[in-house]
């Protein structure tokens, strides 16, 4: 995964999370949920993606192994 992709989704994310034009709509989206709760309810499953997605692919890797290799054998989560 490239770093620029993960910068240019977040920054395209940021710009959405400014739902000005979700205000005053008084719509229902599936017959009860308001279209602005809608839209922050799939803003946020697209938030966590993008964060798992940047959790695997941009995470050093070398970290864990030195964060494993500080800790006694008794002390790791089992």
């Amino acid at each position: 995964m490239n770093a620029k992709f993960l910068c240019a989704a977040l920054t395209v994310l940021a710009l959405l999370h400014h739902d000005a034009w979700l205000w005053n709509n008084e719509s229902l989206v599936v017959g009860f949920l308001p279209a602005g709760l809608a839209y922050h309810a799939a803003y946020s499953l697209a938030t966590a993606a993008l964060w798992a997605v940047a959790s695997r692919h941009a995470w050093p890797p070398d970290l864990e192994a030195a964060d494993s290799a500080r800790k006694p054998a008794g002390d790791r989560p089992k």
